[in-house]
């Protein structure tokens, strides 16, 4: 059985990209005229027909560098620059915050109102550009046509594809920890209180029935939580109201230290060498390829934007993270215009096709189609 899981991962980690982003765009004291570009573009960028076309087709779902490498190019895709240290910082809020929703998600259906919530933000990102709306609502009509259809088991799968994703990122953030959802060890705290998922009863009740189907007797048992009846179901359609509160924006300029991350002292990398190494190294240097410089306008000034607290910190941020990556072996790949790199990744992916026939009928290298796709953006 093969679900969509790559659509609705690129739309809730760039709903959760475009939230932290807007509000460093704010507490930087951006313009609001380089604001309002930056978002129009990303959100272009993230929503233009072809690349959703292109998402929407069966396919596993790609690794974490992967992801990494085609969101660094979706938040470049405008006038503003993250350098590495601020990407990867972004990259883990992100991801910790879409890990949070999916953890958090009452039913596996409730993804896709997750998923809305992010639509519906980003749609009002966009409000004052009709051009980008319509992108958003064309991609929000496919997501609706293609994902309604599912059965339970279908979603179930889909979580469970997610959480499994996840499974291995335990960054810990700032605000997760302010408010006592997540533990020093980076993984995360779930109530047992408040209100159970629709369509299912409040727990604690034992009911015995006979065999002709009639109720007997009824007994109780504590739950060891304090659970309340369902809330109505959310809407599904286009517009309406979600109800669930999962994958709405919970940044604000007031608190930037919301944006702060470190590592879990006993998470471990995991160096074991991935199959899809070639497929993989071929999408990257594609994506290095992709989205030529020509197509922005030469009078343009770029900005940066810093997701730390000074400068000075971004900085040892960056050669933190780099004597990480010498220690460990780690190949830092910058998604810029880099047409050295590129060559240097196709040589390597080279060796690999030495090393490893191809199969007899190959169903086509992951991502590649995506990648030629995104050449023409």
């Amino acid at each position: 059985m093969s679900v969509r899981t790559l659509p609705l991962v690129f739309i809730n980690l760039g709903g959760e990209m475009l939230y932290i982003l807007d509000q460093r765009l704010q507490a930087q004291n951006t313009s609001e005229d380089n604001s309002e570009k930056v978002m129009n573009d990303i959100v272009g960028t993230m929503f233009n027909k072809a690349f959703m076309d292109e998402l929407l087709k069966p396919q596993q779902l790609y690794s974490h560098r992967t992801l990494k490498t085609v969101l660094t190019r979706i938040a470049h895709a405008s006038i503003m620059r993250l350098n590495p240290a601020s990407m990867d910082r972004l990259y883990e809020l992100m991801v910790m915050a879409f890990k949070y929703q999916v953890f958090l998600c009452p039913r596996p259906k409730d993804l896709l109102l997750i998923s809305y919530n992010h639509i519906d933000t980003i749609r009002e990102f966009v409000k004052d550009t009709p051009v980008v709306v319509n992108q958003v609502d064309e991609t929000h009509r496919k997501i609706i046509e293609v994902y309604s259809s599912l059965s339970e088991g279908e979603f179930q799968l889909l979580r469970q594809t997610l959480l499994i994703f996840f499974q291995d990122m335990h960054v810990r953030v700032s605000l997760f920890l302010k408010i006592q959802v997540q533990n020093p060890n980076g993984r995360f705290a779930l109530s047992t209180s408040g209100p159970v998922p629709h369509g299912t009863e409040v727990p604690g009740l034992i009911r015995t029935f006979d065999s002709k189907g009639r109720e007997v007797r009824r007994s109780e048992f504590p739950t060891g939580g304090s659970y309340s009846s369902p809330i109505r179901e959310g809407c599904f359609e286009l517009h309406g109201d979600r109800i669930i509160r999962l994958g709405l924006n919970m940044y604000t300029v007031n608190h930037p230290e919301e944006t702060h991350t470190s590592k879990a002292p006993s998470v471990k990398t995991d160096d074991t060498p991935n199959l899809l190494a070639k497929e993989e190294l071929n999408l990257l240097a594609r994506l290095m390829g992709s989205m030529k410089a020509e197509n922005k306008p030469k009078a343009e000034t770029g900005f940066r934007i810093n997701l730390f607290t000074t400068d000075e910190e971004e900085e040892e941020a960056g050669a933190s993270c780099g004597a990480e990556e010498s220690l460990f072996g780690v190949i830092n790949i910058q998604a810029m215009q880099d047409e050295q790199a590129a060559t240097e990744l196709a040589r390597i992916a080279g060796q690999f096709a030495e090393q490893q026939e191809q199969p007899e009928n190959p169903s086509g290298n992951k991502g590649d189609d995506l990648l030629a796709m995104m050449d023409d953006l």
